[in-house]
């Protein structure tokens, strides 16, 4: 039970802490999960979040969802799943009751910018140190700068650019295994 407990605080204080939706929880995360508690590897976690990216549902609640059941089974992800969305229940439930009377503010409308401007900060910080361990060599490097391309010049879906990279992983590292099978 202290172990749900501590998973549970862990996540309520992420969650919490998160600003932007998952992609500004990532140095977050890796602090607290990977450098703090050590309940996963760094490379464990961008796994985690890859698959929470690829999985229907929030980055940041399917993440949490995998470490609390990589950690506990089932009622750990659970745990951990109530943890992270506990406060952005609390928060918003209270902004509801008041958003009529503040939301006009000036001083509202700069917080509001400011905390923009960090959460882009935060999903640039978390993009290259993703990129630093996902980018391994020239075919990493390709597959990110088609996609990179493609989802800025175009409508396409997330979801089929993902697939598509998924196939070319499969494509190239079946072709390098029969390379290796002829040397």
């Amino acid at each position: 039970m202290k172990e749900l407990f501590k998973l549970f605080i862990t996540f309520a204080k992420i969650g919490s802490m998160t600003f932007g939706g998952g992609y500004a929880m990532l140095p977050i995360l890796q602090r607290e999960i990977v450098d703090k508690n050590k309940w996963c590897t760094e490379d464990d976690l961008m796994d985690y979040f890859a698959i929470g990216q690829c999985t229907p549902g929030i980055i940041a609640v399917n993440t949490a969802t995998f470490i609390g059941y990589r950690l506990r089974g089932v009622i750990g992800g659970i745990f951990a799943t109530i943890g992270l969305v506990f406060p952005s229940i609390v928060i918003i439930t209270i902004i509801a009751a008041f958003i009529r009377g503040f939301a006009d503010l000036e001083i509202v409308a700069h917080a509001l910018s400011g905390i923009k401007i960090c959460v882009c900060a935060l999903i640039l910080d978390a993009t290259i140190k993703l990129g630093k361990k996902s980018i391994i060599d020239t075919y990493c490097l390709v597959v990110f700068l088609l996609v990179f391309f493609i989802s800025l010049l175009t409508d396409i879906s997330t979801i089929i650019l993902i697939a598509a990279a998924g196939l070319a992983g499969v494509v190239v590292n079946i072709v390098r295994k029969r390379r290796e099978g002829r040397s």
